[in-house]
């Protein structure tokens, strides 16, 4: 295998391993405001090299929106038009314990893997 198709194959896992975990990186962004617009979840997103392009994540928030995990309410600008602002639901607050749960444990055990291969190395 060559170094292009070693970097490709890499690339794809890192986009694959981004996208399985984009939704709670999500409400992460979200439970740390009361109410927090779009743009600022990119932004947070961007900054968390988390590099996520603006069609990506507006069906997120949709689905998130549909699951009930998250709501919005729509606030007038004084740049322009209204904006809408997202905000945590019970249901969302709960289902971001879970997933946290889910992702300690999960790390945890790539972790102790990871470990146990360096120390084999």
């Amino acid at each position: 295998m060559d170094s292009a198709d070693t970097e490709s194959r890499l690339e794809n896992l890192q986009a694959q391993m981004r996208k399985g975990v984009l939704e709670y990186c999500i409400l992460l962004v979200i439970a740390r405001g009361q109410q927090v617009y779009a743009s600022d979840i990119l932004g947070a997103l961007k900054a968390s090299n988390m590099i996520v392009v603006e069609g990506t994540i507006y069906p997120l928030l949709s689905r998130l929106n549909r699951s009930q995990y998250l709501q919005y309410q729509w606030i007038e600008s004084s740049a322009g038009p209204p904006r809408k602002y997202y905000s945590l639901t019970p249901r969302g607050r709960e289902a971001l314990q879970q997933m946290t749960d889910q992702w300690v444990a999960f790390t945890t055990s790539i972790d102790e893997l990871r470990n146990a291969h360096e120390k084999d190395a």
